[in-house]
């Protein structure tokens, strides 16, 4: 049996510790007529940064089938089978990218589209990564995480619809709607697909408001991976997050993996978001 490389594209939002132990697919950042290759080229803070100064919304490209080619290629050529996880395909042309680029590589390149994005998908890569750790084959690895990934849920408090708006990524008419009384969107991932849960008005109601959507979903199984994320240029906000629902996770788990959210999902979401992303018991 050959040994089992575990690959992302560039969205997949995981801690450093996880992400030393993958390999990672870019997609690509435009800022005016400058390119970015994400997380290669531009880092995260260098990317909010320039998201809060530019007044032109930025625009992202998928993962090219070529990139995903040379990245198999020198996994096969290594000796090694893999296993893909790409967000939503509903989102991107990535994960169609990916399976175009596996084509050439029948049984050794396995593709999983996440059905999440960002802190989802990086979840369910951390996932995978415990998987191969216990000796699974690529195929097996790749059947787990399809049937695993309908338990993965993603719940974020955006500061404001108008990123997502902007991107295309919810109509005018939802964007406005969240926009009224300063509103402070709860939003989640169902089926791959962005759905606003509900409407928050201040961090405080909004923070409670996620706490509930993990209670409606059953809590959080914490044998699983768990993470936390914000976008923007410091953690205040997620910080204050964690204090309002520390009885979620008093005695669950020794410290709170966090991480910032990447540049490409940070676009859409624009700064001042806080997310969480975990496995339903």
């Amino acid at each position: 049996m050959n040994p089992v490389r575990i690959m992302t594209d560039s969205t997949a939002d995981v801690t450093p510790e996880v992400a030393a132990r993958l390999t990672r697919v870019p997609l690509t950042i435009h800022f005016g007529g400058e390119d970015f290759i994400d997380g290669v080229t531009i880092t995260h803070k260098a990317f909010y940064e320039k998201l809060v100064e530019c007044d032109t919304l930025p625009t992202t490209s998928q993962a090219t089938p070529y990139v995903f080619t040379e990245a198999f290629q020198k996994a096969v050529d290594a000796g090694e089978d893999v296993v893909v996880i790409t967000l939503s395909a509903k989102l991107s042309g990535t994960y169609q990218s990916a399976i175009l680029a596996a084509e050439e590589f029948p049984g050794r390149v396995y593709v999983v589209d996440s059905l999440s994005v960002a802190l989802g998908s990086g979840i369910l890569a951390e996932y995978a990564l415990s998987l191969a750790d216990q000796g699974l084959d690529a195929a097996a690895i790749a059947a787990k995480l399809e049937t695993e990934r309908t338990r993965i849920h993603l719940v974020a408090l955006l500061d404001t619809l108008e990123y997502l708006k902007r991107g295309g990524r919810i109509s005018k008419t939802v964007a406005l709607a969240g926009g009224l009384l300063s509103i402070k969107p709860v939003i989640s991932l169902d089926g791959g697909e962005i759905k606003i849960l509900g409407k928050a008005r201040g961090s405080r109601q909004g923070n409670n408001l996620l706490v509930q959507e993990i209670h409606s979903a059953g809590g959080i199984d914490f044998s699983r991976p768990v993470l936390l994320g914000y976008t923007g240029l410091d953690d205040a906000l997620l910080q204050k997050y964690i204090r309002d629902s520390a009885a979620l996770w008093e005695g669950k788990l020794d410290a709170l993996p966090c991480t910032v959210v990447g540049s490409v999902v940070g676009t859409h979401a624009g700064p001042g978001a806080i997310a969480v992303a975990f496995f339903q018991p």
